[in-house]
């Protein structure tokens, strides 16, 4: 594990599925509140550029934003303190045009960092790639991923978030045994992502916090009358870093709270804070 260069910058990056910016945006000001971070994701923003509210974002104090969005569906965002510039290597994944990653430079001290946000096909609700046309998408979507991650090499200097709408091990479902038919939690999904992982040897930082066999959540569904007493929840929302970045991890907050925030998001914000 890479040390922490002496005189290293502390950043926070935050990332949240917020389920329709124009809607949510309020409640930005409550995550700042709460996170306070430099460098904010956001996925299923819902809107097309031109009417994402940079006020909104601006009066936060994110003067950098780049944003990729259309009408109603998918979108994401990059919202942030510091300088930032899109990275050259955008693709249009599965030929759908569908707004569902961005990469951006953020300018530091130390040199740039890398910051890859991603939104993962849902995959509708049936684990077969044959009949559900949403199910192959999701499945087609993270193999091109991994090949392209696998010709740019090892990852360096780099993080990467987002709803990637894949629950990996055991704890990140409320049940193994009941969840492991279940869209995001099946072996072929699970398969697929730590593909994905190991091609660009990416490190799971928050399961550097949170060790493997403890329970870990940041998504909690809408059609649970009381999401917290049931606490059927998943962890959907990732935040990998390079394993050079490993070494200059300090903390992580999963704001649960924000789930009972008036007309929320059912995915909660995730933070990681470095020193870079």
């Amino acid at each position: 594990m890479a040390e922490t260069k002496p005189g290293a910058t502390p950043l926070r990056v935050a990332t949240w599925n917020i389920n329709s910016v124009r809607l949510r945006a309020p409640l930005l000001r409550q995550l700042m509140e709460e996170l306070n971070p430099d460098v904010l994701c956001l996925q299923e923003t819902k809107t097309p550029d031109e009417h994402f509210p940079h006020e909104a974002a601006e009066a936060l104090g994110f003067t950098h934003r780049i944003i990729t969005g259309m009408k109603g569906y998918n979108g994401v965002a990059v919202l942030s303190r510091l300088p930032l510039a899109r990275l050259p290597d955008g693709k249009d994944w599965c030929g759908k045009g569908d707004c569902r990653h961005l990469g951006v430079a953020v300018d530091l001290p130390g040199g740039p960092l890398e910051v890859h946000n991603f939104y993962v096909p849902a995959g509708g609700d049936v684990p077969d790639a044959a009949v559900n046309p949403k199910f192959a998408h999701k499945l087609d979507f993270v193999a091109e991923v991994t090949d392209w991650t696998a010709g740019r090499g090892p990852a360096r200097r780099s993080v990467l978030v987002g709803d990637l709408n894949i629950a990996p091990l055991e704890h990140d479902v409320w049940s193994h045994k009941q969840m492991v038919g279940i869209v995001s939690h099946t072996p072929v999904e699970v398969e697929a992502m730590t593909r994905w992982q190991a091609a660009g040897d990416w490190y799971d930082a928050l399961r550097h916090f949170v060790p493997a066999d403890q329970k870990l959540y940041t998504w909690w569904s809408y059609r649970a009358k009381d999401w917290r007493a049931s606490d059927r929840g998943r962890r959907l929302d990732h935040m990998w870093v390079s394993q050079d970045l490993a070494g200059s991890l300090r903390r992580h907050a999963v704001l649960k709270d924000a789930r009972d925030w008036v007309q929320t998001s059912d995915h909660v914000p995730v933070m990681l804070e470095l020193a870079v």
